[in-house]
């Protein structure tokens, strides 16, 4: 909700001449501009692509922004945004199959105290869980990184990718599945 005031101050700021377009884009680059980026990777599955659309998300942004109607949050228009640039991209005809570069990692943070053997472990383990994730297929990858990994609320994942509440469930529910049998169980652990 706080996130939300703040959007709306920005955007009263921006209509009433306070600070202009430019201050505001900025702002959300800073803001948003990796949730972009690693949203963008979950789908093209390539850095360079990936920041290639965080590129055209932001330019778009900026010509879109005197339109933006505050009926959702910065965060959730943006991310809307990448959503369906990254469709358009996988669906043009020079998209080529990459492979996955190391890019994308869970958030987590090593507790204090770790070992540099722990903290070791824990990072291979991520590694292996996101490689998994990336293997998903789109339409259960993409609720696990923004459910999961940017921390959506299951409303906001439907919202964003224009589909049911229980859909968004299910696919949730499918994608742990998968990911236990392909980690062999250790992927809740």
């Amino acid at each position: 909700m706080q996130k939300r005031i703040y959007d709306s101050r920005i955007h009263e700021e921006m209509n009433c001449n306070v600070i202009n377009k430019e201050e505001v884009l900025k702002w959300l680059m800073e803001e948003y501009g990796q949730h972009v980026i690693r949203l963008a990777y979950t789908y093209v599955k390539d850095k360079s692509l990936a920041e290639d659309v965080a590129q055209d998300v932001f330019v778009k942004c900026y010509q879109k922004l005197d339109d933006f109607r505050q009926e959702s949050s910065y965060k959730s228009w943006l991310y809307r945004i990448t959503v369906n640039k990254c469709k358009d991209v996988l669906k043009s005809w020079n998209f080529k199959n990459v492979k996955p570069v190391e890019f994308f990692h869970p958030k987590s943070n090593p507790v204090s105290g770790s070992t540099p053997e722990q903290i070791s472990i824990t990072n291979e383990k991520n590694r292996q869980i996101s490689q998994t994730v990336l293997s998903l297929p789109i339409k259960l990858r993409e609720v696990v990184i923004m459910y999961y990994y940017e921390e959506l609320k299951i409303e906001e994942v439907a919202s964003l990718l224009n589909i049911n509440i229980n859909t968004v469930k299910s696919r949730l529910v499918r994608s742990r599945q998968r990911l236990k049998k392909m980690m062999g169980g250790t992927v809740f652990e």
